[in-house]
């Protein structure tokens, strides 16, 4: 079975990287980057497939470096993916990306392939709530993957409401290396951090694992940034991380409006109070004695390696600060707990309900291959997307000049857009 992967960010090639990983043995696959404004850095692009365990490639003479190479996946346009894909004939097209990319590389830049691939997409973390957006972008694939029984439920749910779409898979969220066990004995206080953990060396790191969407406000990072000040401050022994998605000009799958490691520099705070870095959270972990965020999936990479930590709940717990799923973790803590270096331990029952389920539960790649061998014998009707028609012509044609025109001259189209606004706006 041949898979070609196409991510568009950051985030996203780190989940298709882990994902190829833990397709069936025997699989082989390309693992690419479609061009477009948000596309990864090369340093962005190392550090998101850093240790994933990659198939080998599907074929040589590809248009760049291979899955399981020296290199690293190729940076592609939508006409070269396009190539690419009739060159490979998959019998599985992965589109990690967000969902209007998602869209136009099944619905257009990618249809008609011949033989026919099975479309998948998925989310490269935490999906509670299910939103309708996220399934109507995915509903031209034929299966769509989630990492845990109630975010499979609850979107499930969402596609029998709205219609459209394919079947839900369930796997583990690949870059869970643990099991989550060593955390889930259930909440409480733990220990300040400090010590050693052997073959690791010392656990002497904390990590603030940073969100590009929220806390939204300036003075609520400014409020997060000094508590991780006065932590470094009660205990110079620790390394206190500010752990970045991207660098300061480095795109990511979502804007940043304000950046920690800009406001820390334009607060004038000191150079060797807080550390910010970039690289594989995976490698941060190691080193971890505990770890804090407002919301990110590295929490769950935290609990699989045993790291006590804390989901700040100062700014609201719901869904528009994507924590609401951290409800009855007993990991919900506060800025105070995090000056003071009070850490927590999850709770195990609701380890096992939210992303720590036993693998034998996991029935994506089963699914998977009874797709590819309807697809191969013809039987395979397309999925349904719910953004065909005339009503959303006018957003693919947006979304596919994101994948068609290099990013420079499609941000200089947008400059020129918003000048002529202001322009106009004047004159009437």
């Amino acid at each position: 079975m041949k898979v070609l992967a196409v991510a568009d960010s950051d985030s996203y090639l780190k989940w298709a990287a882990c994902l190829l990983g833990d397709l069936p043995p025997g699989c082989t696959a390309e693992l690419t980057v479609i061009r477009t404004p948000i596309t990864p850095s090369p340093a962005q692009i190392h550090a998101a497939v850093a240790g994933a365990p990659r198939p080998r490639p599907a074929t040589a003479g590809t248009a760049g470096p291979a899955p399981g190479e020296a290199g690293e996946p190729p940076v592609l346009s939508a006409r070269a993916l396009r190539r690419a894909a009739e060159r490979l004939r998959p019998d599985v097209v992965l589109l990690a990306c967000t969902g209007p990319v998602v869209d136009i590389l099944a619905g257009e830049v990618l249809a008609g392939l011949s033989p026919r691939p099975v479309f998948v997409s998925g989310l490269p973390g935490i999906s509670i709530p299910a939103t309708e957006k996220a399934w109507l972008f995915r509903s031209g694939c034929d299966l769509f993957v989630l990492h845990s029984g109630r975010e499979v439920e609850e979107f499930s749910e969402v596609g029998r409401r709205l219609g459209g779409g394919g079947q839900v898979g369930l796997a583990r969220l690949p870059f869970l290396h643990g099991d989550g066990r060593a955390g889930g004995h259930g909440g409480g206080h733990g220990a300040a951090p400090g010590g050693r953990t052997p073959g690791t060396g010392p656990r002497n790191r904390v990590v603030f694992a940073t969100q590009a969407k929220v806390p939204r406000r300036r003075e609520e990072r400014e409020r997060i940034l000094a508590s991780l000040a006065e932590l470094a401050g009660h205990r110079p022994d620790l390394d206190v991380v500010v752990k970045l998605r991207a660098l300061d000009g480095e795109r990511q799958t979502h804007n940043e409006r304000h950046h920690y490691q800009r406001l820390w520099q334009e607060l004038g705070g000191p150079e060797d109070t807080l550390r910010f870095a970039a690289g594989p959270m995976r490698e941060h972990l190691e080193r971890a004695a505990g770890f804090v965020t407002v919301s990110s999936t590295a929490a769950l990479e935290a609990i699989a390696q045993s790291v006590p930590l804390l989901v700040l709940s100062d700014f609201g717990v719901n869904a528009e600060m994507i924590n609401l799923v951290f409800e009855g973790s007993g990991v919900l803590g506060t800025l105070d707990d995090l000056s003071h270096g009070r850490f927590l331990t999850p709770d195990a029952d609701w380890c096992r309900a939210n992303y720590f389920h036993d693998s034998s539960e996991s029935d994506w790649s089963s699914r998977l291959v009874a797709l590819v061998g309807q697809a191969r014998s013809g039987r395979l009707a397309p999925a349904r997307s719910l953004l065909d028609g005339p009503q959303h012509a006018a957003a693919r044609r947006r979304a596919r000049l994101r994948v068609e025109v290099p990013p420079n001259v499609l941000r200089a189209g947008y400059r020129a857009k918003r000048r002529m606004s202001r322009y106009l706006k004047t004159l009437g």
